[in-house]
């Protein structure tokens, strides 16, 4: 079964704990804290493998979780980090936060890793917190969690040219007569429900990867079809061949051209500007002479290629083209942010630092704190003792929470809650 598009929910491991413990040793006198830190936490890590050609493994494996680290020890001792969940996925596979739309990993090379969640870091001991102050602190932190998400992976093959055109135009033969690809091929439409894949020798050292995808209809790119399924397998190819029954026993060839292109240019990747190789195949048939004159009178500034691929002929010739194109053809960026894999040099850009938290008001004298910083601080933070509570308190103040909260109109007795906790606010 080929599965190219799958929605996975993804949890890395939460860091261990950091512990609060004391030296009691025989002839020790004052032996002071010596409690250890946490382990951290397993991160969730995409890595390629060859073998694989589809996502088949994790459409029925919806949650991925990673291992967390092991709480501290006496003595000093840390806890085992957590072991990563190494998940292998095929070459040219995308991972995207579902939320967001945004890119996490893109893997088109040979055994790329790339970590799609990170795991928490350790809670320190209470040895990390001795000072002239408070020679024997009764406070340990807790281990962060681990990163969670909604993401989207995605499979798009890394083909250099991909065929494309409208049902029984004769792609699959043309792809099994110039590769060892062994595709299905019959006398009705869609025939090829999954892309195919084979590699074509046009010279001793010159070779390419040609891909075969299910055929296009009118309205494609709006999902219509088979086409938006596996319009974006078209995305990492570099040259486009068009493929045109010239025969016109069931169509008409210049509707074909016109309303494929349509479709290309409706996808979101600009598969226009890829250069495009139009081939006029079945070229054998009784009227196919008499449509190409039309075709290219309709189309006078278009190089067509005239082949029969059931025989092999005229193949060749659009092989040299194809594989003249892919040297003088750059990769294209697969969104308008982002550059394409054969630039070179860092990019920097520049992103808006997020603050700590904002503050919601949600009346009646209740607010509410949100945010990634001020959320994982509280999650790290103990609350069981006093010394834990006022601990937390000097952290709240050093992030100036207090300050912002009488500033929005906070004022005192009032509830503020942070995650699943709520305080009363004391001005």
């Amino acid at each position: 079964m080929f599965i190219d598009r799958v929605k996975l929910f993804v949890r890395a491991g939460k860091g261990g704990d950091g512990i609060v413990s004391f030296r009691r040793e025989k002839y020790v006198p004052l032996g002071g804290p010596d409690g250890g830190d946490g382990g951290n936490g397993g991160d969730i890590v995409f890595q390629v493998d060859e073998g694989k050609s589809t996502l088949l493994d994790l459409k029925y494996n919806k949650k991925l979780l990673a291992e967390s680290g092991k709480n501290g020890k006496p003595k000093k001792m840390h806890g085992a980090n957590g072991e990563d969940l190494i998940v292998k996925v095929p070459l040219g596979t995308i991972v995207r936060d579902s939320k967001s739309g945004a890119m996490i990993a893109d893997l088109t090379k040979h055994h790329q890793k790339a970590i799609i969640a990170k795991g928490g870091i350790r809670g320190k001991g209470n040895y990390h917190f001795k000072s002239s102050k408070n020679s024997a602190p009764e406070y340990s932190e807790l281990g962060a969690p681990g990163e969670e998400k909604e993401i989207i992976v995605e499979l798009k093959l890394l083909a250099d040219a991909g065929l494309v055109g409208f049902p029984s135009v004769g792609k699959s033969t043309f792809l099994s007569v110039v590769s060892a690809a062994k595709p299905e091929i019959a006398d009705y439409p869609f025939t090829t429900i999954v892309p195919n894949l084979g590699v074509v020798q046009v010279t001793t050292n010159e070779s390419f990867v040609l891909a075969d995808l299910p055929g296009l209809i009118e309205n494609a790119s709006q999902g219509k079809g088979l086409g938006l399924q596996f319009l974006r397998h078209i995305e990492r190819c570099r040259v486009i061949i068009h493929v045109i029954d010239m025969s016109g026993e069931f169509r008409n060839p210049i509707e074909d051209y016109e309303i494929i292109n349509k479709e290309l240019a409706s996808y979101e990747y600009r598969l226009l500007e890829r250069p495009q190789i139009i081939v006029a195949n079945k070229m054998d048939m009784e009227n196919a002479q008499e449509n190409l004159m039309k075709f290219k009178a309709t189309y006078p500034h278009l190089k067509v290629f005239e082949t029969s691929a059931i025989i092999a002929e005229g193949v060749q010739n659009v092989l040299y083209e194809v594989n003249a194109l892919l040297k003088v053809t750059p990769e294209f960026a697969l969104s308008s942010l982002e550059t394409p894999s054969t630039a070179t040099g860092v990019l920097y850009k520049f992103e808006e630092e997020k603050p700590a938290f904002t503050i919601k008001n949600l009346g009646n004298g209740k607010w509410r704190l949100v945010g990634e910083e001020i959320e994982r601080v509280f999650k790290m933070s103990k609350l069981e003792t006093e010394e834990d509570a006022l601990r937390f308190a000097r952290k709240m103040r050093a992030m100036k929470v207090d300050e912002q909260l009488r500033e929005a109109g906070c004022q005192d007795g009032d509830i503020v809650a942070i995650c699943d906790i709520t305080f009363v606010f004391v001005d």
